[in-house]
């Protein structure tokens, strides 16, 4: 007999409750079932007090100083060990880099950020991140500090995506387009991601695709209008 084979009287009252009851009976197990699924920044206990919050990086008119986030190829699950994209954006030109690493770990997320500091056209001055314990560790502030010229650490508001918005831009358009929303967990599309990365997808979309950076936004009631730079 089937474990989902339902007896006569719980038929009954499957048939009599009405849409809104399942709805308030089902709401604490799609909470769980979402946060499970779609959220995978967790937050770091450690050391915000010696990391300065930054929640404007539209001033900056220096390159060197960039937005980097994380995206998760987990497919449907994140149970396991899966492939991560590590995404570094330069926020005054839009130059971006990315890494693929197999695990979420302190260590790992290190040495992807010390590969992209050696692949990045000009000097690393400053890096901005979420709140995610893979970047708020002893790991990365001991590289910053120890770094020379020393490299500015800075990270955003909890829960706040509005404020790393460049990189989660390019999380879109440099990662999401591309490899989509599967699983990748084992070692042949680590290489085989690495490899596009690092070679024509970083050439062609950093070298041949214009971008546009937003110039100004002017408030108008209710409504925002946003002004843009030509692109280059």
């Amino acid at each position: 007999r089937s474990r989902f084979a339902i007896t006569p009287a719980l038929e009954k009252e499957l048939l009599s409750i009405s849409a809104r009851q399942i709805e308030n009976r089902l709401r604490g197990k799609k909470r769980e079932i979402k946060k499970r699924f779609y959220g995978t920044t967790r937050p770091g206990m450690l050391l915000k007090n010696m990391i300065p919050i930054r929640t404007s990086n539209w001033d900056i008119r220096v390159t060197g100083y960039v937005e980097m986030d994380t995206v998760a190829h987990c497919g449907n699950s994140l149970y396991g060990t899966f492939i991560w994209t590590l995404t570094v954006t330069d926020i005054q030109t839009g130059w971006t880099e990315r890494v693929a690493v197999m695990g979420k770990g302190r260590v790992g997320m290190l040495n992807g950020v010390k590969a992209i500091k050696k692949a990045l056209p000009f000097r690393l001055r400053g890096m901005d991140s979420d709140n995610g314990e893979e970047f708020i560790n002893y790991h990365f502030l001991d590289f910053c500090v120890k770094s020379r010229p020393r490299i500015e650490f800075t990270r955003g508001r909890p829960n706040k995506k509005n404020d790393n918005p460049h990189v989660e831009q390019k999380n879109w358009t440099h990662v999401r387009q591309i490899f989509g929303w599967d699983r990748y967990d084992c070692e042949a599309a680590l290489k085989a991601m690495n490899d596009l990365y690092s070679n024509e997808l970083r050439l062609f979309q950093n070298l041949f695709q214009p971008s546009l950076k937003l110039k100004e936004k002017i408030r108008i009631g209710s409504k925002v209008r946003r002004r843009y730079e030509k692109a280059k």
